[in-house]
């Protein structure tokens, strides 16, 4: 082992150069690198999410989920395991494939089938809405918006048809339906009453509603020189004039929509509702998707909120909830904190026992070189900077501590006793290199159990041990 030692005193100038491209390298890299919550949980997911409106949950699950998920295991590759839930109306199924999986392939796959089993389930069905993410896409940011003037309605509808497509436009963004607040439906609100005093039943509204509210292209018209755009009034262009069509005649008289109904401009049945400080409120989730990093994506959206606030209805209030990025920067923060106090604690000790600036001075840098070259070594093993890394980094922090005092310490021994400083140096390292390699593999060997995990703790405690033996590693 003392080679390395021997080799730095032939060439000190060598040394001193890789220092000095540890230190530009590690922050280029620390820079670049993306930084996130949670390590890249490589599980995909695809989920299909069937709807078919007021079927009980336990028929969602007879009739369509159970039938699917047979269909998928025939047919689809790669599944690692499949898990689906039933509800009034919707059924969710959630495939789960191989890390390795073609997640394209894997959708088409899924979405194809979809397409095939429809004629197998209840008549009138429409084909599955197919999502496809990772374990690693959470909610990193939420926009709560409210208003002192605006209706409920009005704020899920500036949500969902405004604000979403712009916030879609930020890379690595993805963009649920919003919560809370109304969705704005036409309502036809009968008069059962009316209706019986006049024969009229509820199929006949129906029925007027969908022959007299038609969409027909009728194209152009040539006209000598000029074409003309041709427009069909099958369509009403104005609410109330829904209300001035003609149901049925009864004994020579022409019942309308108005006599036995009211059409409205309403909303669909609330189903989730959100408050902030009491206030109802409507909710925008910002999920991270793809290999984007939260930071970018938290900083990129809070850069486009202004533009956004400035094109909406006057009165709307949009605060920032949920803000991943603050415990992010909090935790990358106190990595740094806990390096800064260890370092100035131990060339404070080093300095009042061994009064030595030039010892103080080379174990005050050896600690942050071995974090760099860490995090060089993590870069190129393809992670990313996360609560996981950054914990690990952390935890060798002390560990880094005692190699550089019990280093720095055994040569100044040698030295007090009037040896020159090569052979100090020579005798004072061969005299640790051997207790400071066993304990190099006795801290190492208890994370190596960690990559023979699977799964999600897989992805999850392995960056964590890498960063611990890089740094380790670094600093023998």
């Amino acid at each position: 082992m003392l080679w390395i030692v021997r080799v730095a005193l032939s060439r000190p100038y060598t040394f001193i150069v890789l220092a000095i491209l540890i230190l530009l390298l590690g922050p280029l890299v620390y820079v670049n690198m993306r930084t996130d919550i949670f390590p890249d949980i490589k599980v995909p997911v695809v989920s299909a999410v069937w709807t078919y409106n007021g079927l009980p949950p336990a028929d969602m699950s007879d009739r369509i989920v159970t039938y699917y998920e047979r269909q998928l295991t025939s047919t689809v590759n790669d599944i690692e395991h499949i898990e689906s839930q039933s509800l009034p109306g919707v059924g969710i199924v959630k495939i789960f494939f191989q890390p390795d999986a073609n997640i394209n392939a894997a959708v088409s796959q899924v979405t194809a089938l979809s397409q095939t089993v429809l004629k197998r389930l209840p008549p009138g069905i429409t084909p599955p809405l197919i999502l496809s993410y990772n374990a690693s896409s959470v909610p990193i940011l939420q926009l709560a918006l409210s208003s002192k003037t605006l209706l409920d309605n009005q704020l899920f509808d500036i949500s969902n048809n405004f604000m979403r497509p712009q916030l879609a436009e930020v890379e690595g963004a993805a963009v649920p339906s919003p919560y809370g607040g109304k969705n704005r439906q036409i309502q036809v609100d009968l008069d059962y009453h009316a209706m019986r005093s006049k024969g009229i039943t509820p199929d006949d509204v129906t029925t007027a509603l969908a022959k007299q509210n038609l969409i027909l292209p009728a194209g152009t018209e040539k006209v000598g020189k000029f074409e003309y755009n041709v427009l069909l009034n099958a369509s009403p262009t104005v609410l109330d004039d829904l209300n001035n069509l003609p149901v049925k005649t009864v004994n020579g008289a022409t019942i309308y929509i108005k006599d036995v109904a009211y059409v409205r401009d309403g909303f669909s049945p609330q189903q989730n509702m959100v408050r902030v400080n009491g206030r109802h409120s409507v909710l925008t989730t910002i999920q991270k998707n793809g290999a984007a990093s939260t930071l970018d994506i938290i900083e990129h959206v809070k850069k486009l909120l202004p533009k956004i606030e400035a094109g909406a209805p006057p009165g709307l209030i949009v605060k920032l909830v949920g803000d991943q990025s603050v415990f992010v920067k909090s935790a990358i923060a106190g990595v740094i904190r806990e390096g800064v106090i260890a370092a100035g604690l131990t060339a404070l000790m080093i300095l009042l026992f061994l009064g030595s600036w030039r010892s103080t001075i080379i174990v005050t840098i050896s600690i942050p070189l071995s974090i760099l070259t860490a995090i060089i070594a993590l870069s190129v093993a393809g992670q990313t900077i996360n609560v996981m890394t950054l914990g690990g980094l952390a935890l060798a922090v002390g560990i880094l501590v005692d190699e550089a005092t019990v280093t720095i310490e055994s040569i100044n021994w040698h030295l007090e006793h009037g040896k020159p400083v090569m052979a100090a140096i020579l005798d004072g390292a061969n005299q640790i290199v051997v207790p400071a390699f066993v304990s190099l593999l006795s801290i190492c060997i208890v994370f190596v159990p960690m990559f023979f995990l699977t799964g999600v703790p897989k992805y999850l405690f392995v960056p964590l041990a890498e960063a611990v033996i890089f740094s380790m590693v670094a600093s023998f």
